[in-house]
């Protein structure tokens, strides 16, 4: 007689199948979301779907999803099947963007607006874990609370929140310190309040949607009871969020955000336990530019354009700015020098001339944290004429900033080259190069340099010899010409406090050099300093 103890025979078909049956029919529920109706108003909206999202800025069929049938469910009085079933208002999982693996996580608006009613705490908590333990980048599809709550909450759980509190957790410790291990992107895809904000400003590159996205601490109807009227739009909408510098770029369409995430990218390693990638099909690094020899005015007094002379130093295309709308008078961009990624930034003489402003300061303070923490070495094209100056400047306590953004700089260890161009004066020309280590520094014939600009400083120090002149104008002019002799940047050379001298057109092949020096000096693990929201 057979021994029919050790289970059923390979061929009997039924196993485990109903179990499967009753998962895949859980999983078809989950990806129901809100339902037909909330799908269609999403769409109504010009809104994508969470999972249209992912779908989207994943490499196509990449998606492995996690915790897909979490949700609550209430079940028939029999206990045998689901009478209905609301899914998580969070959907995460891993997949590839240009085939690496990433982590991905997006709120579904479908699902009480992305509020914490509808939420499992630990899907978004383990979404940021995972990109920290298994060093992926993570990408944040934000619309919603992002897990805060609603007012409703309270009547749904019985209790009020005590935000932090011991049997709940927010794992902002966790996206805090993710800031320091892995790229962090956060696309606000819609209305984005409270936590969700939080989340979007705690990463290394953001993104809104002009027409579709709005981002606040609160929302229209908490700030109008509060005396203050007024639209999403002009309470939270891009070119507010821009303009302070909360978020970074902004974009006509979703799928814009998704190619410039994959773009932000193809920048950074996937964590600092890696290298930042050399990207193929470089181009010659000796390509000259004539136009270069002529690009900065004899008048200093004339502005000029700096991305047009970014454009020609690095490789085509490859310039990819970060938070062009703030802290205007300094551009911070990605690049790519004969094919290695680097971090450059330089002075836009077209705002405050070129000053370092507050917001310039915090925008610096950013990105060279960011390219500490990524091992990307530094580019900065030099036209500063120090702090901004005034009472507007005063008051923003730009000294207190441009002090910060100083002690960024100088706390780097990454490779650096400066390339003067023009102005460097005053403390904020302290910033031009770190002083912590050897640095790699050119100057163009262009660059002018000092404790202080000539213009002004002139009548400051000459003061009794020009009120006592009987044509003050002509002794003024007279003093000006004697000190433009001095200050040319052939007699600092002469003593050797600038070491080299270069015809511009010579620049984007030195700065390659520089940039395959610095290759092999790149070294990865955690950085002495981190980067913090």
């Amino acid at each position: 007689m057979p021994d029919d103890t050790l289970g059923p025979r390979p061929d009997t078909p039924i196993g485990w199948e109903p179990e499967l049956a009753e998962l895949r029919a859980r999983m078809a529920l989950a990806e129901e979301m809100g339902g037909a109706e909330r799908v269609a108003r999403q769409h109504a909206g010009g809104r994508l779907t969470v999972r249209e999202r992912i779908d989207r800025m994943l490499d196509a069929g990449s998606f492995h999803e996690l915790g897909a049938i979490a949700g609550k469910a209430s079940y028939t009085p029999d206990a045998r099947g689901i009478a209905a079933f609301t899914p998580a208002n969070c959907v995460f999982g891993r997949g590839t963007v240009d085939g690496r693996p990433v982590v991905i996580a997006g709120d579904d608006f479908t699902l009480r607006g992305g509020s914490a009613d509808a939420s499992i705490k630990g899907k978004p908590k383990m979404s940021e874990q995972m990109a920290a333990q298994f060093r992926m980048p993570i990408i944040r599809l934000i619309e919603g609370s992002g897990g805060g709550g609603s007012v409703k909450t309270i009547e749904t759980t019985g209790r009020a929140n005590l935000p932090g509190g011991l049997s709940e957790t927010t794992a902002f410790d966790i996206v805090a310190d993710n800031l320091g291990l892995v790229p962090v992107v956060a696309l606000g895809l819609g209305s984005v309040a409270g936590l969700g904000a939080a989340r979007l400003a705690a990463s290394h590159y953001s993104v809104m949607v002009k027409d579709l996205s709005a981002v606040f601490v609160a929302g229209p109807p908490v700030v109008e009871r509060l005396g203050e009227p007024r639209t999403k739009q002009e309470l939270g909408g891009w070119q507010v969020q821009l303009g302070c510098g909360a978020v970074d770029h902004a974009v006509d369409t979703e799928d814009e955000a998704f190619a410039a995430t994959r773009r932000f990218l193809s920048y950074l390693p996937s964590s600092i336990w890696d290298l930042p990638p050399r990207a193929g099909g470089w181009e010659d690094a000796a390509r000259r530019e004539e136009f270069l020899i002529s690009a900065i005015p004899r008048d200093k007094r004339q502005a000029y354009h700096m991305r047009r002379i970014i454009e020609a130093l690095v490789d085509h295309d490859s310039m990819f700015e970060i938070g062009r709308s703030f802290g205007r008078s300094i551009i911070t961009a990605l690049v790519r020098l004969d094919g290695w990624p680097v971090a450059l930034m330089a002075g836009d003489p077209l705002y405050h001339g070129g000053a370092w402003t507050a917001d310039a300061c915090q925008k610096i303070i950013r990105f060279v944290d960011m390219a500490q923490t990524f091992h990307l070495p530094i580019v900065h094209l030099v036209d500063c004429p120090g702090f901004q100056v005034g009472l507007a400047a005063e008051s923003t306590a730009v000294i207190r900033w441009g002090v910060r953004a100083l002690g960024a700089i100088n706390q780097t260890t990454v490779p650096w080259c400066s390339v003067i161009v023009r102005n460097c004066y005053g403390v904020g020309g302290l910033g031009h190069q770190p002083v912590s280590h050897l640095c790699v520094r050119y100057a163009w014939p262009s660059a002018s340099w000092g404790s202080l600009p000539l213009e002004g400083g002139i009548e400051a120090a000459y003061r009794a010899e020009i009120d006592a002149a009987a044509d003050k104008q002509a002794k003024l002019e007279e003093i000006e010409a004697r000190l433009n002799a001095l200050r040319s940047p052939f007699r600092t050379a002469e003593a050797y406090w600038v070491e080299e001298i270069i015809d511009p057109r010579e620049t984007r092949r030195l700065l390659c050099d520089f940039a395959n020096l610095a290759a092999p000096l790149r070294t990865p693990g955690p950085s002495r300093f981190a980067m913090r929201p």
